[in-house]
Formats: C-alpha cells, structure tokens, sequence
C-alpha cells in the first residue's frame, strides 16, 4: 500500500512538471537585421534558460535587410516584440502606438566613416564633401551632428549607389554613413584604414538599439511584456559578463558564417555604447527622451503629450511564472503526502493492538 501511494505521488508529480514545461507562453522577437553580436542578450537569454525560467518559448527573427522595418512587423501583429533606432519617437508622435521597453545602447552606433589619410577630423570638415544618402528617421543624428558644426547638409552632394562599400573603397565619394559593428571592420579586412566620426565624439547621445513592443501587447498581456523584459536585460547582463561564450553561441547556432575574428570585434565595438558607468543595461528616462525630441526639433505640446504611454512603465510586480508552478507543485505533493501519513499512522496502530491482543491471549494460556 504504502509502495502503491509513493508510486502514484511520483507520477503524479512528474505529470505535473510534464504540463508546466509545456506551458511555455510562445513570444516573437523581431530583430533589426541579421544575427550578430549586436543581439548577443537575447541568444544568451534563451541560451541560460532565462526566458524559459519566466514561462516564455522565444523566437528570435533576423530581419530582411532588403526590408528591415520592425515597427510594421509589431503593429501587424507578427511580432510581439522588435529592436529599433530611436526614430521611433517620431513614429509614435505620428500616431503609432509604439512603445519603448528599454534602451539597449545609450549612444547612437551610427557614424560617419572616413578614409584614414582624409582630410575630414571633424563635423566642420564635411563641407563640399560627397557623403552616402542618408534616411531621416533612422539615423538623424548624423545630420543633426553636421549642422551644429555649421554644416548645410541640403547642399552636400549625395552617393546613392548600389554598391557603398566597393565604391568607398575605390575613392567615389567621402563619407559613408556605418554602424559601427560592420562596416569599419570589412574595411579592415580589406586592408583599407579608416577612423569614424561618431555623434557620441559631440555630445549627440540618442538611444538606439530600443527594445519595444505596442500599446495592444502590453494591455493584453502585461505580464508577459514584463517577463520577456526582465529576462532580456538579465541576458545582457550575462552576455557582457561572458563574450566569448556569447560568440560562440552565436556561430554555433545563429550565424556560422560570421567569423570569431569579426564577432569579437562587434563585441569590442559595442561595449562602449551599451556599458556606461552609473547606467544599467536597459535604462531609459523621460528626461533624455525629451531631450532628444528636442534635438529632433519635434513640437513641444506633442512630445509632452505622448511621452508618458510612450516610455514603459511597469504594471506588475509579481512573482515570475515559474514560482507560482513550484507553489503549486509544492502543495500538490503535500496533499498527495496526506494520505501516506495517516495510512502509517493508522498501519502502526492497527499493529500494536494486534500485538496487545496477542500478548493477553497468551497471559490467557498461561
């Protein structure tokens, strides 16, 4: 009997442990582009078992780089989450119902790339000089850098062809707008010296790398938002912790194709933009935001209006999902204990009045 009642709490128990690995809450992340160092906290928090430990099953997407435009894929409902530039303000003062969950970089990795033996030190350097075609939304601070260097971007003469890199390389035009993870080190690899101009160098420090999510997601499901956040940024922290175990998780399971060589140099890259003393992995205050909107010349009655829904502020303080599963798991094992208790408890006691019983027959006897 007792064998029959351990028996049962052990299936019982493995069924339940069976059902809570399989409750998994499904999350997509939409990256900004291809698989890259530039990541490496959401890899090594689905690697270590941080999202699985919050009840969460990550899917990590790289982007199309034909067509890297996150924002779309969250408000479509085909992500849940994303990573973008912080262009995403602008987006939301147009009236889309985005969300900024944390800045992973607290200054922008977008530079200006010159040739080593240019002429071009600084910002005020750039007149008369040919420069790659930019896009507004997602890296104005390089225009914002060169007009307060007293620069009129409109007429600098513009490099709009299909191959950047190779008509860089051969002396087309001057400057080339770059991040500073890839770029600059194909360039190396190509024996080509070059330096960047960066608007981090000029006081110009706007989030990038912005993890973000809508308005629907967070009131649907605010738990989740909060469990994939804190799980991500503990990521992070990991992966800054641990690089080279980060860039070989990356090219184990990612992306193959990038080299060791060209992972850890990302890594050394990045770590100046992402790591700054006194701010943790991840922050983001209303302040800076309205700072930056500022240096974006958005109007001032709109910003103030959106920034408070547009900044995250955590709704829930609860206990992650797995420990409320471990309470449960933990009570159900104790009911299930119950019975076995009270069976030895009765067991012993049905034994020793047999053994009385026993003893007074054969006084009896004798």
């Amino acid at each position: 009997m007792i064998r029959r009642v351990i028996t049962s709490a052990l299936w019982l128990t493995s069924l339940l442990f069976g059902c809570i690995s399989h409750a998994q809450e499904h999350v997509v992340l939409q990256l900004k582009w291809i698989h890259q160092f530039q990541f490496a906290g959401y890899y090594m928090a689905k690697e270590k078992g941080f999202y699985e430990q919050a009840g969460l099953d990550v899917t990590i997407l790289p982007a199309d780089p034909n067509n890297p435009d996150t924002q779309f894929k969250v408000l479509a409902g085909q992500a849940h989450f994303g990573i973008t530039h912080s262009g995403i303000l602008q987006a939301r003062m147009q009236g889309k119902p985005l969300v900024a969950l944390a800045a992973v970089l607290q200054s922008s990795p977008y530079c200006w790339m010159v040739k080593e033996n240019s002429n071009i030190y600084t910002p005020a350097d750039f007149t008369n000089k040919r420069i790659s075609y930019l896009g507004k939304a997602e890296n104005a601070e390089l225009i914002i850098m060169l007009q307060q260097a007293g620069i009129n971007v409109a007429q600098l003469p513009l490099y709009s062809g299909l191959y950047p890199l190779r008509d860089f390389q051969n002396g087309l035009f001057d400057a080339l707008q770059v991040y500073v993870t890839n770029e600059p080190f194909l360039m190396r690899q190509a024996g080509i010296a070059t330096r960047q101009i960066c608007p981090k160098q000029y006081g110009i420090n706007v989030y990038s790398d912005i993890l973000f999510t809508s308005e629907n997601v967070i009131e649907q499901k605010p738990q989740m938002v909060e469990k994939f956040r804190q799980a991500s940024l503990k990521g992070w922290r990991y992966a800054m912790l641990n690089m080279n175990e980060s860039i070989d998780v990356i090219r184990s399971k990612y992306n193959p194709d990038k080299t060791k060589t060209q992972l850890a140099y990302e890594a050394d890259a990045m770590r100046p933009f992402i790591a700054q003393a006194g701010i943790p992995i991840g922050s983001m205050s209303e302040i800076r935001w309205q700072w930056i909107a500022q240096l974006y010349n958005y109007e001032p009655h709109k910003y103030q209006h959106e920034l408070d829904k547009f900044v995250y502020h955590p709704k829930v303080n609860e206990e992650p999902y797995p420990w409320s599963w471990m309470l449960i798991a933990a009570s159900l094992l104790t009911v299930l204990c119950i019975p076995l208790y009270l069976h030895l408890i009765f067991s012993r006691q049905q034994q020793y009045r047999i053994l009385q019983a026993t003893q007074e027959r054969k006084k009896e006897v004798e």
